[in-house]
């Protein structure tokens, strides 16, 4: 006997009265069967109202964030599909039946919506410019490439929500949202999916310096809690470099002459040797912590079951 999977929509919103009626009812097309979940995040427009109109389930949020909306919506809901959608219409709801076959193909844990664009203005060049320059930068430091990190329509098996601690609290809850699953080994994929104009009188939360700072503030703490030998091994190179740098002339005016007159340039040296030898050792215990940690996580994670359609009688 086959089973069909719970599957559970999830929208996160905020002043989207414009749009959000037309996604509840694009996904309604596409997964008949799936319950669609509304999250207001303190809209001041209609978007509870038009929701609700609509058929979703709306709950709200009153911590502002994304962040925060995603951890309250991966609390309550249980499902064994998630699929996450923005509220903005941009993102095709029908393509979420293949989404969801792609996830339950593999099984992945972790299908990522990669953007592709039907028109040009879809998508700001600065916006675009900073979503390759951090993917990239999370590719080098967590060894996996990712083409499209912070594309807002991504689906998740109930293994990877049920064992995912969310942190960020904005818009960079995307970056966290890769990093958690690259570091615990998932499997993970990238569909193209289509990215369409924001319908009118729709406007974007996004700004791109202020949320592209908060992104790479992200970024290095992940790096220095989940990789912290790299973090602190890197920083006690750059000290340990600096330090003989400076030691440069002092050793050549010793070797020329037999004196060391610069007594103070050698104190600050000596000082910021000893600070790049506890940056080095700081990064070994904390790596320790680290590996712990990610083993802890690691047995939460496999000790939720994988969906089966197809279990033995």
């Amino acid at each position: 006997m086959t089973i069909e999977p719970k599957i559970a929509v999830m929208v996160p919103c905020y002043n989207e009265g414009a749009a959000i009626a037309s996604v509840v009812n694009g996904f309604r097309r596409s997964l008949p069967t799936a319950r669609i979940y509304v999250y207001d995040n303190n809209s001041s427009d209609d978007t509870i109202e038009q929701a609700r109109a609509a058929g979703a389930i709306v709950r709200i949020e009153t911590r502002q964030g994304k962040g925060n909306v995603v951890c309250r919506m991966f609390a309550d809901i249980d499902a064994d599909v998630y699929v996450m959608a923005d509220g903005d219409g941009t993102y095709d709801a029908t393509q979420a039946r293949q989404l969801v076959d792609k996830l339950l193909s593999g099984p992945y844990d972790l299908v990522n919506g990669r953007r592709v664009e039907t028109a040009e203005k879809n998508y700001r060049p600065g916006h675009r410019l900073g979503n390759a320059v951090l993917t990239g930068l999370v590719g080098v430091l967590f060894k996996r490439q990712f083409d499209d990190m912070l594309s807002g329509y991504k689906l998740f098996s109930r293994r990877y929500v049920k064992s995912f601690p969310a942190q960020s609290r904005g818009f960079e809850i995307e970056t966290e949202l890769t990093v958690h699953a690259l570091q615990m080994g998932m499997a993970v994929t990238e569909v193209d999916t289509l990215y369409s104009d924001r319908m009118e009188g729709s406007t974007s939360k996004l700004n791109t310096w202020r949320d592209g700072f908060r992104i790479l503030r992200t970024i290095v703490r992940l790096m220095k809690n989940e990789r912290p030998f790299e973090f602190f091994g890197a920083v006690g190179a750059a000290l340990a470099l600096i330090a003989a740098i400076l030691f440069g002339p002092i050793l050549f005016n010793y070797l020329q002459t037999g004196l060391v007159p610069r007594f103070p340039t050698l104190i600050l040296i000596t000082g910021i040797g000893v600070c790049s030898s506890l940056s080095v050792l700081s990064g070994v215990l904390l790596e320790a912590v680290a590996i712990s940690k990610r083993e802890m996580r690691r047995l939460r994670y496999l000790s939720i079951p994988v969906f089966d359609p197809n279990p033995a009688t």
